[in-house]
């Protein structure tokens, strides 16, 4: 059964009991598929040894690094659980955004700090320990910005920065005003 604290070790003695392994067990065979997709390694736990959902996406997302499924109520309950200088670089980034753009709304959306703008996603970032992931939203928002993002990695849809990024407000307001454009019809 799901607790109200999200901690995902919740279900580890129900999952012991009902499987009749050890843990240790389950993260050694989920460490052996270390390189599978979220999909095939839950597809494992639920095929191979029956599974259900809840015990299976326990599993999978515990041993992908998320020991909880709590959801954040708000960027800054985001910004709390991250490292200091990877939350400082996010105000930054959003301040530098909603500073040229005020009409933008700071939500979490996926579980992640995202800019919207109504009902429409413009901008979103990630926080992993070694990078702060840019997340801009729109077909073209991307390619908008690839000539100012030399010595960055670019992966298909986001940017990698640094934690301590020296944030560059060109870089950024290219990403967002782009989807703006895109948004009001101004895309050709």
């Amino acid at each position: 059964m799901a607790t109200r604290s999200g901690d995902r070790a919740a279900f580890f003695p129900a999952i012991e009991k009902k499987h009749g392994q050890p843990m240790a067990h389950w993260f050694d065979l989920m460490s052996d598929r270390a390189e599978q997709s979220y999909g095939e390694q839950f597809a494992f736990l639920a095929e191979e040894h029956g599974f259900s959902r809840a015990h299976a996406n326990a599993v999978v997302m515990y041993c992908r690094g998320s020991t909880s499924s709590k959801r954040f109520a708000n960027v800054d309950d985001y910004l709390e659980q991250v490292d200091p200088t990877a939350a400082e670089t996010v105000r930054r980034i959003f301040a530098t955004i909603v500073e040229a753009h005020s009409d933008l709304e700071q939500v979490v959306a996926w579980n992640q700090p995202m800019l919207r703008r109504g009902d429409d996603y413009v901008f979103g970032v990630s926080v992993a320990s070694e990078h702060v992931l840019l997340g801009p939203w729109g077909a073209g928002s991307l390619d908008a910005a690839r000539p100012l993002l030399d010595g960055y990695r670019v992966n298909k849809k986001t940017v990698q920065v640094p934690v301590d990024w020296e944030v560059d407000h060109q870089i950024l307001l290219t990403m967002v005003e782009c989807r703006l454009a895109e948004l009001d019809g101004d895309v050709s």
